[in-house]
């Protein structure tokens, strides 16, 4: 430990502290008591802004965590017979430990991509299913926005997914863990990614950006939303004390606050990535566009233990010796030059 308290790491934007006015808001609402379970003023406030950025007709409810939002929102749009589409590094495939499965019932059919992005012509051989009652349904198409691998769909991808998705009386669903960095990215409002661009479910994240705790299920038809406060309260995901949630919102989207600490982590990351390409000998080498706030790279397999030792990350890919770097809304240009000082002393 520093003299200026805990090193800051690079593992994941899950490991960053609460933004500052998070905090603040979460303690200007807990003053004496409100309706719990949502009926709250601070709750419609919440709603209404979610409304501004994506759309006057968008259902919103919030939950607790990014799993519950995919799963659930998957759940509600789905029937057991049927499949979702989506990448082989999709956080629904890898990291939700078979949850959209028990509790869709549906099939993942995950597809390789080097990017961790879908393509349509990749979706195009899956349709020949349609009416085949041998066959799982292909019904929703989730693609996570930012990606698993720090890249971004543009808006153009988007739409060609959507529409090719709608063409075949399928849903798109959205994995929004980082949709606020990937709107940073592309300096486009939130609405433009999701509403504009065909999403119908969305799963939007705060964690991930500065919040304590809470994601939101965004439904662009309100019809597809009909039966959701039944399917969230039984997939035990209706927080009692919403408001604390939904303070963490209206913070984060009252303001620009949700596109400041984005566009912080996501420059903090490209930061990094330049950094790590100067270093001599060409040992560390990039494996994807930095395009939100995660680097990937190649490190020589004899140096991970000595780095993780004293800044902590995952390894992505034990096989090519690829590792995974996480930047965050607190993530300061000194954490990254002292960074790569490290790596430049133990790799050389």
């Amino acid at each position: 430990m520093s003299k200026k308290g805990p090193r800051r790491s690079f593992a994941s934007d899950n490991n960053a502290g609460v933004h500052p006015e998070i905090v603040e808001a979460i303690r200007a609402v807990n003053e004496g008591h409100v309706i719990a379970y949502g009926d709250d003023d601070i709750t419609a406030r919440a709603v209404k802004l979610f409304r501004k950025h994506f759309g006057k007709d968008v259902e919103v409810f919030f939950v607790f965590g990014g799993t519950g939002a995919n799963t659930l929102g998957l759940k509600a749009i789905t029937k057991p017979y049927q499949a979702v589409i989506c990448a082989e590094t999709a956080h629904i495939n890898v990291d939700e430990c078979g949850a959209p499965e028990k509790f869709t019932g549906c099939k993942l059919i995950a597809l390789q991509t080097p990017d961790g992005k879908l393509r349509v012509e990749q979706l195009e051989p899956l349709v020949h299913v349609f009416g085949n009652e041998h066959h799982v349904q292909p019904r929703v198409v989730s693609i996570s926005q930012a990606t698993e691998m720090g890249t971004v769909y543009s808006k153009q991808e988007l739409k060609a997914i959507a529409k090719f998705a709608h063409a075949n009386n399928m849903l798109l669903h959205v994995d929004g863990a980082r949709l606020a960095n990937a709107a940073a990215n592309l300096n486009a409002s939130l609405k433009e990614i999701t509403a504009d661009a065909g999403v119908d479910v969305l799963s939007f994240g705060g964690t991930k950006n500065g919040m304590i705790y809470g994601e939101a299920v965004v439904f662009f038809d309100p019809k597809l939303a009909r039966d959701f406060k039944y399917i969230r309260k039984q997939g035990m995901h209706l927080p009692s004390k919403m408001r604390f949630i939904s303070a963490q919102f209206e913070t984060l989207l009252s303001g620009d606050l949700w596109r400041r600490s984005a566009t912080h982590a996501n420059r903090m990351a490209r930061l990094l990535a330049t950094e790590l390409e100067k270093v001599p000998g060409g040992k560390i080498s990039l494996t994807q566009k930095v395009e939100a706030n995660g680097v990937f790279a190649v490190v020589p397999k004899q140096f991970i233990p000595q780095l993780q030792k004293k800044y902590f990350f995952y390894v992505w890919s034990e096989a090519i010796s690829e590792v995974r770097l996480m930047c965050s809304f607190d993530t300061t240009e000194e954490d990254i030059h002292e960074f790569v000082a490290l790596v430049r002393r133990t790799v050389k």
